[in-house]
C-alpha cells in the first residue's frame, strides 16, 4: 500500500515544487495594461536563496516612459537614460542590509503606456544580484527557468468611451413626475380616510350617550 501511494506523493512533491519555483520569480504587476494609460506598476522581488539580495535593476519595456519612483526605506534608486533622455532603466540598491530569505519586497514606479498596443506584450527585464555577488537575470523566454516578467497590452477600447458618456446623461424628467404623483397619491389617501375618522368617532359617542340612558 504504501509503494502505491509513493509516486502520487513525489508527484504533489514535485508539483509543489515547481510551484513555488515559479511563483519566487521576479515579476512586475499588473499583469494587463491598456494603451495610452497612466499606469502604477509594482516590481515584487522574492529572495530565492539563503543569502540577502542586495540590489535589483530593471530595464523598461519599449515605449513605456517612467517618471516617478516611490521612495523606500532602506534602499537608493538610480535612472539610466536614453540619448533623447527618457529613462531605460532603474537601478535599486540597498542600504541597509536588503530582502532577506524568505521575504520579498515590493518596488513601485509610474509608467505612461506607449499609445499602441504593438506586439500586444510589455516585456521587463530584470536583473537580482545577491549579497554573495552572483546575479539572477530574469531576461528568459516564458516558459524558461528564469523569465521576464510580460504585461500584455491591449488597445483602449470604446466601451470606456461609452462609460463616461452615460456618466454625462442628466437624470430624466420621469423620475421626478413619479416622485410628485406618490406625493399627491399619499395626500389623496389621507384626505379619503378623514369621513371613516369622523363617522367612527360619531358612532362611539352616541354607543356612549346610549349607555348612559339607560344606567
Amino acid at each position: 500500500m504504501f509503494m502505491k501511494k509513493l509516486p502520487a506523493a513525489l508527484l504533489i512533491t514535485a508539483a509543489l515544487t515547481w510551484t513555488t519555483a515559479a511563483s519566487a520569480h521576479v515579476n512586475v504587476y499588473p499583469k494587463q495594461t491598456t494603451t495610452g494609460a497612466y499606469e502604477k506598476y509594482t516590481v515584487r522581488v522574492p529572495v530565492e536563496k539563503d543569502v540577502n539580495t542586495t540590489k535589483v535593476r530593471v530595464e523598461f519595456p519599449a515605449g513605456v516612459k517612467v517618471s516617478t519612483v516611490e521612495a523606500k526605506a532602506g534602499w537608493d534608486y538610480a535612472y539610466e537614460t536614453n540619448p533623447d533622455g527618457t529613462n531605460k532603466a532603474i537601478t535599486w540598491t540597498a542600504t541597509a542590509g536588503g530582502i532577506k530569505p524568505g521575504e520579498f519586497a515590493e518596488f513601485n514606479l509610474i509608467g505612461a503606456n506607449p499609445k499602441e498596443a504593438g506586439s500586444g506584450k510589455l516585456t521587463w527585464k530584470a536583473y537580482q544580484t545577491y549579497a554573495d555577488n552572483s546575479v539572477v537575470e530574469w531576461t528568459g523566454e516564458e516558459g524558461s527557468k528564469t523569465p521576464a516578467s510580460v504585461t500584455t497590452i491591449a488597445a483602449a477600447g470604446a466601451a470606456s468611451a461609452d462609460h463616461h458618456d452615460d456618466q454625462k446623461t442628466p437624470a430624466t424628467a420621469p423620475a421626478a413626475d413619479n416622485n410628485q404623483t406618490g406625493t399627491s397619491t399619499s395626500s389623496t389617501g389621507t384626505s379619503n380616510t378623514v369621513p371613516y375618522i369622523l363617522s367612527g368617532a360619531a358612532l362611539l359617542l352616541s354607543l356612549i350617550s346610549l349607555f348612559r340612558k339607560r344606567g
